[in-house]
């Protein structure tokens, strides 16, 4: 299951056409067993693991690490705010 479920992830492909050829199983029940592991909290637990074993092993490299940020949406108006070209019933931004 792992590998079917690594394999979809990586590719990019749908569950459903998750090849039988390749032993993984179904795609839809590696679909479930993706679901039913993270609402048991096996992905959190599996990173916080990687993570611990690399750090004691002296091998991350912080050097090229990214960090991730939440967007918020743009409040519409203001006082630089002027009509739109496309719609002139509208403000743009």
């Amino acid at each position: 299951m792992l590998c079917g479920i690594l394999f979809v992830l990586y590719t990019g492909i749908r569950w459903e056409f998750l090849p039988q050829e390749l032993g993984f199983g179904s795609g839809m029940t590696c679909w479930r067993r993706l679901q039913d592991w993270n609402e048991a909290g096996v992905w959190q637990r599996l990173h916080e693991l990687l993570l611990s074993e690399l750090r004691a092993a002296d091998l991350l490299d912080f050097s090229r690490a990214a960090v991730d940020s939440s967007h918020i949406r743009a409040m519409k108006g203001g006082p630089a705010t002027g009509p739109s070209p496309v719609d002139r019933g509208k403000a743009d931004s």
